[in-house]
């Protein structure tokens, strides 16, 4: 594989909530370059659960995603297990965060940041 591939329409979506929230973290930072890494990694109460953080570096072999001009990022491993999935950002009396609702969870945690296929 030679670089990075984009997929449009992609099989992840990045809602226009999560998309507008990543623009706004990025200009805070005063940092354009700052990308959403998405990523599944093991533990949680059912088995994965998923992680976010931001990076300049795109890897070679990431999956693309855009949205209104915000890069999200899915590495090769987190993918398989992610996709179709939906990432949103919601505001509410709990707090602020960044959620995926996820068609292949099987279960799911009450905190909704782990998952079990």
């Amino acid at each position: 594989m030679s670089g990075a591939q984009s997929f449009v329409p992609s099989p992840l979506y990045l809602t226009e909530s999560a998309a507008a929230r990543v623009r706004t973290l990025a200009e805070a930072e005063n940092n354009p370059n700052l990308k959403l890494r998405v990523y599944v990694t093991g533990g949680g109460c059912s088995g994965f659960q998923y992680g976010f953080d931001f990076s300049e570096a795109v890897d070679e072999e990431d999956t693309i995603v855009e949205k209104d001009g915000v890069t999200m990022l899915i590495d090769p491993l987190s993918y398989q297990y992610l996709v179709g999935s939906t990432v949103d950002f919601e505001e509410g009396l709990a707090g602020a965060r960044f959620l995926i609702k996820n068609p292949n969870a099987t279960t799911t945690c009450g905190c909704g940041a782990s998952f079990s296929v």
